[in-house]
């Protein structure tokens, strides 16, 4: 790890960039401060209002397991809140060992002056995902509720209020099929580039940064596209366009182009991802998607198996008829294998992604099979390039520290303190005009690394 910049963390009380204004908190600090003992808080709340269903599913058994969970999760807000060290996880679990071994891997970076990893102390990425791996620990140590998806309401929630923008893009993706093979290769092109859009904007709808609050997508995004491309910071979707569409070409008939689709949030988010999905299908740009997700309950609005099912069959049971042709259609490309939906515990470690091939060398190997794999938001974001306090103008490559099992690129929406592969001057530029660019989800990018 020699040579690399310090992780964001805690400690970071002032505003970490380079070119912000001296006394301005950090965004890690704010978070673990903050956001974190909210959405903590908003749990618990969650699970007192599902007493009454935990009672009739599982009687008395259901109150006490919810006793027991809430005592846990108001443990853990405590020992957030008075910045006590990191313990390690109990319950037994597919990859306690492995978070275990990372406790052990932090504590091994620290002075003898500094104790135990704590809170404020560690990689900020590492406590955060920490928090949610706590909960998660909290629910399963708690039967017969320890399948309940602590996250679920407020997922179903975004759905279900982002119906107008959702009928908006169904109905523009079932018109855009009627005519998608009759069109020109600069047709197709600016097709591809308005879908790309659709799926980055949609990105703003992330759950985990308004501290579990509702973050609805309410505005027809299509018609904001034009109006939001100056937000675009790093744009290299000339080089998707140039990738796919040469596969294309050079597709034999029987062989497959395959692009890996890394998701982040469920609900609004999810729809953009599989709208740019079925394009790259009904296009031949691709013909074949896989899908990853989460295993377990995450960052709040993170997709798990579960999300994406519901989400395709509220889709095909809706009663406007463009919602329910993308449901049918969707659950017909994962049938005939088209789309394959595919998780690995590795998405809910703590680890960067440059440990991959040490730590899941058969998810590294599985995603060297792709033709590009698309990196969708802000935590991928950070675990490309380790979450680190890289200078702005470094390039993308050298950030992602060796990762590199195929084509890929990040579509991502900025909500924390890193960006790397600016021009020379336009982070310090952008400071000036808005010293909140790096966290408020209004400037987007495309960042690729290419073919070796």
């Amino acid at each position: 790890m020699a040579g690399l910049p310090d992780s964001l963390s805690g400690q970071d009380v002032g505003f970490v960039s380079l070119s912000s204004s001296v006394g301005n908190l950090s965004f890690a600090y704010l978070t673990i401060k903050d956001r974190i003992p909210q959405i903590l808080t908003k749990v618990i709340d969650t699970l007192h209002r599902h007493k009454s269903e935990f009672f009739e599913k599982h009687g008395e058994k259901g109150m006490e397991a919810e006793k027991k969970a809430i005592s846990l999760l108001s443990k853990l807000r405590n020992e957030l809140q008075t910045d006590k060290p990191i313990v390690p996880l109990v319950e037994k679990f597919v990859d306690t060992d492995i978070w275990n071994q990372y406790l052990e891997y932090q504590q091994s970076l620290l002075n003898e002056s500094d104790g135990k990893p704590r809170w404020f102390l560690s990689p900020w990425l590492f406590v955060e995902c920490y928090m949610y791996r706590r909960i998660h620990e909290a629910i399963i140590q708690s039967p017969p509720i320890d399948d309940f998806d602590v996250f679920k309401e407020s997922k179903d929630q975004n759905f279900f209020e982002s119906q107008q923008s959702i009928i908006a893009l169904c109905t523009y993706l079932q018109e855009l099929m009627k005519t998608i093979e009759d069109l020109e290769d600069n047709q197709l092109k600016d097709e591809f580039f308005k879908v790309l859009q659709i799926s980055l904007w949609g990105n703003k709808c992330d759950l985990s940064l308004s501290g579990g609050d509702t973050s609805s997508q309410k505005t027809n995004i299509i018609s904001s596209l034009k109006d939001l491309k100056p937000f675009i910071l790093v744009n290299d979707m000339e080089h998707l366009w140039s990738l796919l569409s040469n596969c294309k070409k050079t597709r034999e008939r029987a062989s497959i182009t395959r692009v890996d689709i890394i998701l982040d949030n469920s609900g609004f988010e999810l729809i953009t991802d599989l709208v740019l999905a079925d394009f790259l299908l009904s296009s031949k740009l691709a013909t074949e998607i896989h899908f990853y997700g989460k295993t377990i309950p995450w960052f709040v609005s993170d997709t798990t198996i579960h999300d994406f099912n519901w989400l395709i069959k509220q889709l095909k049971h809706s009663n406007h008829k463009w919602m329910s042709k993308c449901g049918v259609n969707w659950e017909n490309h994962i049938k005939m294998g088209r789309w394959v939906y595919l998780d690995h515990m590795f998405w809910t470690l703590p680890h960067e992604f440059s440990a991959m091939s040490q730590v899941a060398p058969d998810l590294h190997a599985e995603l060297q099979k792709a033709h590009l794999i698309l990196f969708k938001g802000d935590l991928n974001y950070r675990k490309l390039t380790g979450d680190r306090k890289w200078e702005f103008t470094i390039p993308f490559h050298q950030a992602l520290n060796g990762f590199h099992p195929a084509p890929l690129c990040s579509i991502r929406t900025l909500k924390a303190e890193v960006q790397v592969g600016l021009q020379p001057g336009q982070a310090e530029q952008l400071s000036a005009s808005d010293p909140s660019w790096m966290t408020s989800g209004k400037y987007g990018i495309f960042q690729f690394d290419g073919p070796l």
